[in-house]
């Protein structure tokens, strides 16, 4: 496992020459992962398209990981990110920022472990198998979780596994445990129960979220095309706000999200609860982007290095965050 926090951070040393996915031809690829969410609504009608006039490739990434190499390399511009392998990218010299919080993890990311597993505490979890895409903000509150009840990370046997390979296997029985999101956690709980979630092990002092992060050099050079996608990802979110209730199996915009992401439309109402989605206005606040985002970067990052995942930790991830983009999208 160390091995793979090693290698990520090389790849964010090492920067090929890029592959040219922001062209002259306005056309560009955006990573992403796959989240029930409202973003998917408006992917699925064109709406980003629309807003900045640009043709997106829109690429389903499995971890923060393939991420960080994808726009470390050059390949890709703009991607969303977890805020674990964000402070990871940051520190590691990825000249990215983050611009926009796509949204806060609360239950939306839990440890589910298996009913006949016999872990019915923390403590039980010594010797079993969990799984967990490492390097994940599932990881980065696995972790927390672990240092929280005082269990080594010696004391189970942590395995790496993106979230398909997590679903087979459950399946098999060949994990006792994952820390993992949705819609595979939907999928694991109907055999499995949710031991801790994420937003309550962001009480402890571990938060995690997903935000959206840029290429400096893009965004400087393409601000039409940030504020277009800025304001179309904040109303997407808004129109989930003004009324969640609206959002039934039966809805459109459910029925939207289910065939984008392949997630049963009778769950994704409860997925999009386990979410915490922040209006414009509130991102640009204190309290996110124009305040405590570099210090939870720089949080993370300290913690990632007493643990051995990183080797060192920058003194200041303010040059990592930019509120102003968001601001002039209000």
């Amino acid at each position: 496992m160390q091995g793979v926090w090693k290698s990520l951070a090389m790849a964010a040393v090492v920067a090929p020459m890029a592959f040219g996915q922001a062209q002259a031809d306005n056309t560009i690829t955006i990573g992403h992962f796959g989240n029930p969410t409202p973003f998917q609504v408006a992917v699925s009608d064109g709406s980003f398209e629309s807003a900045t006039g640009w043709s997106i490739d829109w690429r389903r990434f499995g971890s923060g990981t393939e991420v960080i190499a994808a726009m470390a390399s050059g390949d890709i511009k703009l991607a969303e990110l977890g805020s674990s392998p964000l402070a990871i990218a940051a520190s590691q010299g990825v000249d990215l920022q983050l611009f926009l919080i796509a949204q806060g993890i609360g239950t939306a990311e839990s440890l589910i472990v298996r009913n006949e597993a016999g872990i019915a505490a923390p403590a039980d979890l010594a010797g079993k198998r969990v799984a967990v895409p490492v390097g994940s903000t599932a990881h980065f509150s696995l972790m927390g979780a672990l240092t929280h009840w005082g269990i080594a990370e010696t004391a189970l046997t942590i395995l790496n596994m993106p979230p398909d390979q997590i679903a087979a296997a459950w399946q098999q029985s060949a994990i006792d445990g994952a820390f993992i999101w949705q819609p595979v956690q939907a999928e694991i709980l109907k055999t499995g129960t949710r031991m801790i979630d994420a937003g309550t092990i962001a009480t402890w002092g571990f938060p995690t979220f997903d935000g959206w992060v840029v290429d400096r050099a893009f965004a400087a050079e393409n601000p039409d095309f940030m504020t277009g996608f800025i304001q179309t990802m904040a109303a997407a979110n808004q129109a989930y706000l003004d009324d969640p209730s609206a959002w039934t199996a039966e809805s459109a915009p459910v029925q939207s999200i289910a065939a984008a992401t392949g997630a049963a439309a009778e769950q994704v109402p409860q997925i999009l609860d386990g979410f915490v989605f922040l209006p414009l206005e509130d991102q640009v606040s204190e309290t996110w982007l124009g305040g405590t985002a570099p210090q939870a970067m720089k949080a993370t990052a300290e913690f990632l290095q007493a643990a051995g995942r990183i080797d060192s930790a920058r003194d200041d991830y303010g040059p990592f965050v930019n509120v102003d983009l968001a601001n002039g999208a209000l």
